[in-house]
């Protein structure tokens, strides 16, 4: 199995995948400095030949790292933005300071959608990435997360009180609860709608859009039927450094 590891500022997702790119495997668990025995519940009894790491959180990829190797004695690759350089161009100063989770969609979304194309991916933020026809990484977007929006709302305000994130039933909200619920995803969704509009009006045409992250299962279904939901699409992008390596 190869597995790659998207360290994110909420989660780690593991995914393992066969020579094909058939997903075999995924589990997320949290991404902080206590990771090491859920890693290792999550792995037990799985067999790794090779470990990717793309990571946006600095401080956990060098013990990730050595968790793996004292787990499999596998060193795996920390993945970089000059991996992508036969995939990607990137028409921004200093892509090395790109996310890596942003590198990994868009290579992906380059190679296997219709360009331009337009990746959003709903995690602890949500990233907007923008693909020209001839895989030229243009920019994007950052905005907050959906759940990171209702927690601040919940964290700032006296009588707000915290709620799970689920699909709400109408936009109409009829208590509080309904009426967070309603303006956190329905917000989301048409921010996205709102912004993917924009975007292919400065392009001057249609893009492909692609949705990924935690975040987009709640939104989906409120999105036109073109925003195809991808749930691995950052994983297929770290498991593509390993065709390229």
């Amino acid at each position: 199995m190869i597995l790659t590891l998207d360290v994110g500022n909420t989660t780690i997702a593991l995914v393992g995948f066969d020579s094909n790119t058939n997903v075999i495997f995924s589990e997320k668990i949290p991404s902080d400095l206590n990771f090491y025995e859920p890693l290792k519940n999550a792995l037990s009894g799985m067999t790794v030949s090779c470990a990717l790491i793309s990571s946006v959180v600095p401080s956990l990829t060098k013990p990730l790292s050595e968790a793996i190797y004292e787990l499999y004695e596998i060193v795996p690759r920390i993945i970089t933005a000059e991996m992508y350089s036969g995939i990607l161009s990137f028409a921004i100063p200093e892509p090395e300071k790109l996310g890596i989770d942003r590198i990994a969609d868009s290579a992906w979304a380059a190679l296997n959608y219709q360009l331009p194309a337009i990746t959003v991916d709903l995690g602890t933020a949500t990233t907007i990435n923008v693909i020209s026809k001839g895989s030229v990484f243009l920019g994007g977007m950052i905005a907050s997360g959906i759940l990171t929006s209702l927690n601040s709302l919940c964290e700032h305000t006296a009588q707000l009180p915290k709620i799970e994130l689920e699909i709400p039933d109408s936009i109409i909200g009829k208590n509080t609860r309904e009426c967070m619920l309603s303006g956190a995803v329905f917000g989301a969704a048409a921010m996205i709608e709102g912004v993917v509009s924009r975007i292919e009006e400065e392009l001057g045409e249609q893009a492909s859009c692609i949705l990924t992250g935690g975040g987009a299962v709640f939104v989906k279904p409120f999105l036109p039927s073109r925003f195809v939901y991808e749930p691995f699409l950052g994983a297929r992008g770290i498991f593509l450094s390993s065709k390229i390596l």
